[in-house]
């Protein structure tokens, strides 16, 4: 008795039309998922140490090369990364002192897939900054700190003077590198950004660092660029302060004594409380001084 093969052939035929209709929809929204949602299906970083079973070096490197290739995916596919926190983080339970993600995460989230963002650069900010408490000798990690938040981070923030303070913090933190070993040359360009903000003080002390620290043959072009800057400011420092004094005591006496011309106001000196300038307490007090040195130098107090 022969067995008809025309029921199996049927149904073959039927399976393979379903298959060829249902595999392109099932496949596109697989990889529409795949796009959508990362899984990221590490436990959280305080057990990660006991999940590592003492093979915590072992693990950074894997988690390390892991970050690296899912950025770079992301990237390629046009894909948001929203993950790259969770990486860091169990990475720096596991060896809070990581010098390579100290180096690039700020790069890793600031410019994260698509773009990164105000609260991005804030979280890079706290990442480099426990840098500076982990690696608190490293010039290169300080140098890095510095340049971000001084030229990368403050085109994020929307405060106009909260940029201009991460500015003055970015050019203290490379001055900070400077004194660590940093290239020389470096303070040239911190001294120019806390002039702009108007730390002139602080460029000065960060310049005549940087100056004694090239007095060697082989850095004389260094040197010598270094020592005209600090002269610059030097004479810029002497004559602002001049000339804020000079407003301080025009204030006073337009104030005070404006019947008398100024020259003779200038030699009479500043007018005092009689009332409130007796006692033991009046020595201490800025208003109280009888010649402008004391008196211009309370003014700015």
């Amino acid at each position: 008795m022969k067995t008809s093969t025309a029921g199996p052939l049927l149904l073959f035929a039927v399976a393979a039309t379903g298959v060829a209709r249902l595999q392109p929809p099932l496949a596109k929204a697989a990889h529409e998922v795949k796009q959508r949602d990362d899984v990221y299906a590490l436990p959280p970083p305080a057990q990660l140490r006991v999940a590592t079973l003492g093979w915590q070096a072992a693990a950074v490197d894997l988690l390390w090369s892991k970050l690296l290739v899912e950025y770079g995916i992301h990237f390629a596919e046009h894909r948001e990364f929203y993950d790259i926190p969770n990486y860091v983080d169990a990475i720096l339970e596991l060896e809070p002192d990581y010098a390579p993600v100290y180096r690039y995460v700020s790069t890793m989230l600031a410019y994260r897939p698509l773009h990164g963002t105000d609260a991005d650069v804030r979280r890079a900010r706290a990442y480099l900054e426990r840098g500076t408490r982990e690696r608190p000798d490293d010039a290169r990690l300080w140098l890095e700190y510095g340049q971000f938040i001084a030229f990368v981070a403050p085109s994020f923030l929307q405060d106009a003077k909260e940029a201009d303070a991460w500015r003055t913090t970015g050019a203290e933190a490379i001055g900070h590198a400077v004194e660590l070993g940093e290239d020389a040359d470096r303070a040239l360009s911190a001294a120019t950004m806390l002039t702009r903000a108007g730390a002139t003080d602080q460029a000065i002390r960060f310049l005549e660092h940087a100056y004694e620290m090239t007095e060697h043959p082989s850095m004389i072009e260094v040197h010598e660029q270094i020592g005209r800057k600090l002269a610059t400011l030097q004479r810029s420092a002497i004559r602002d302060a001049a000339d804020a004094a000079a407003r301080r005591v025009n204030e006073r006496w337009e104030r005070e004594m404006p019947f008398l011309s100024r020259d003779l106001y200038v030699l009479v000196g500043p007018a005092t409380e009689p009332l409130r300038c007796v006692g033991v307490a009046a020595p201490g007090d800025p208003s109280c001084a009888r010649d402008w040195g004391a008196a211009v130098e309370g003014d700015t107090r």
